[in-house]
This record gives structure tokens, sequence and C-alpha cells, in this order.
């Protein structure tokens, strides 16, 4: 009798572990999340723009894509005595196009061209990212950041951790009357952060190793981007809390806090940040980048 008890004790431990377990997590309120990388490819005659826009969510939910109300991009040359102004204004407006998919270009139905040409993205102009959403205003502003072409990339044959990695040599040299910092997308969302500091004017070869399936006869492409030092953290930073988790546009495991400011509360435009308000802002950067890029294929 006892080990008829005993068995029947066990069976109801068993089964009532199997009891559905709900975590309450904590709700925040949504956040406008930017991204406003723009490629700059001095062979073209305009600059490819297309902003994205969503909003936070939940954990373990895809971000929504989210409309703004308004969104315009101004640049020029800050004078010298005051960077606050441009020896000339120009502006951008851009629209959603198409409707409903949260990215935003230069508006196509203007009585102006609202393109702009990359004769005006160049050393020394600053541009502005303006942004109306949900009646809340957000800046984020940014310099140019010029970048070296890539002098070569080719398939090696040495592997890192896997006998199936796949070696990339990529070779570039580093301006030497500047100090630069740069970012590599090495396509598939992975991208690596460089800055210059010990190879400064230098030809510099470097491997990267790709641990997918790649297979023979897929083309691969690797883009170097200039960055100032503000992108290069940033993205150092996010590379640190996305990798292997989804790519860098994934949602972070911690928040990385970009340069894309609300600046609703803000009595002095000239001040881009929230000091007073740490809990009021927006995910994502703008940054105006030169790119360079090559493409190889897979042996």
């Amino acid at each position: 009798m006892k080990k008829r008890i005993f068995a029947l004790l066990a069976f109801f431990i068993l089964f009532s572990c199997e009891d559905e377990i709900t975590v309450e997590l904590p709700e925040e309120e949504p956040r406008l999340v930017v991204d406003a990388l723009l490629r700059v490819d001095k062979s073209l005659e305009f600059v490819p723009v297309e902003i994205r826009v969503k909003e936070t969510s939940n954990f373990f939910e895809d971000n929504p894509i989210t409309q703004v109300e308004s969104m315009s991009i101004i640049y020029g040359i800050p004078l010298p005595d005051a960077p606050e102004l441009f020896e000339e204004v120009f502006v951008s407006s851009l629209s959603e196009v198409p409707a409903g998919s949260g990215i935003y270009v230069p508006d196509p139905n203007a009585t102006s061209d609202q393109r702009i040409r990359t004769t005006n993205a160049e050393p020394g102009y600053v541009f502005i990212l303006q942004i109306t959403h949900k009646g809340r205003s957000y800046l984020a502003r940014t310099e140019y950041a010029s970048s070296p072409p890539l002098d070569n990339i080719e398939q090696g044959t040495e592997t890192l951790f896997d006998e199936d990695d796949i070696e990339v040599i990529i070779t570039f040299t580093d301006d030497p009357d500047k100090n630069d910092f740069y970012v590599f997308d090495f396509d598939f969302g992975e991208f690596q952060a460089l800055d210059d500091q010990f190879i400064q004017g230098q030809q510099f070869q470097f491997s990267y190793f790709y641990d997918k399936n790649l297979t023979p006869g897929q083309d691969v492409t690797i883009s170097i981007l200039g960055a100032n030092q503000d992108f290069y953290n940033y993205m150092d930073l996010l590379i640190e809390q996305t990798e292997d988790n989804g790519g860098v546009f994934a949602t972070p495991v911690a928040t990385v806090r970009g340069n894309v400011f609300d600046v609703t509360d803000l009595d002095n435009l000239d001040v881009f940040d929230n000091v007073d308000q740490p809990e009021v802002f927006a995910l994502g950067y703008f940054a105006v980048v030169e790119e360079f890029s090559q493409t190889i294929t897979i042996e």
C-alpha cells in the first residue's frame, strides 16, 4: 500500500511541474527608433537618402513601423565665429515613400528638387536631422566623414575557429594628415569599428573571417565607411552589444543611445543633450559618411 501511495505522489508531482509560468515584464512607453546612416558615393550626383523610423516594442516582439509628422535635413558649412549658423543654408524636405513604409526620402512632390548633391558632402559640412513625431521634436547633428578607398580585397586560405571559416583579406591606406575612424561593413549585417591609432598614415591589411555557410560563386560586398569619433564609439558599443544576436540593427541587449535627441522641452536648441531629462530620448543614429565598396566572389 505504501508503494502505491508513493507512486501516486510521484505522478502528481511530475505533472504539477508542467504548470505554465507567466513572467511579468516591465512595460515602457514606445521610443522612436531612427535608422539614418547616409552612405555617400562621390561618383554619383546625389546622396541616396533613405531614413527608416520605427518604435520600440516589448520583449520578443518586432519593432513596428511608425510615421512622423515632419522630417527634414538642414545642412551647410558653419560660420567660424558662430558655429550654430551656416554660411549658406540648404534644406531637404523628406516624405514617406511609399506610404505606410516608415521610409523617408527627399520629397518627390516638392516644387523644387529636394535631393542632396554629393558636392555638398565634403569635410566641414554639418548636417542636422529634424523630426517631429507624435508632437515631440527630435534633432540629430553630424559632420560629414570622408574615407579612403579600399586598396584591395581577396580571399585567403586561413581559418580561425572552424575549418569551414572563410577568410577575406582587406587592404587600405590610412590618411596621414588626420586622425581617422572607420566602420567596415562585411555584408550580412556584420560590422567592425576601427581607429587609426596604430596605423597612422600606413597601408594596413587585416583578415575577416566569415563563419556563415558561404557557397562557391556567392558574391560578398565589403565597404569601408568614414566615421567621426562619436559614430565610431556608437558602432563599437553597438557591435559589442549585438554580437551573435541578430546584427547591429536588431534590438540590442542593452540600450545604446545614439545622437538623436528629444529637444521638445529644451529652451536652447544649440544644446544637443538631455542631461536634465535622462529618460527622455530616442534610439538610433544619424550619420553622413563616405563609402567605398568592393565585391568578391567566393571560391
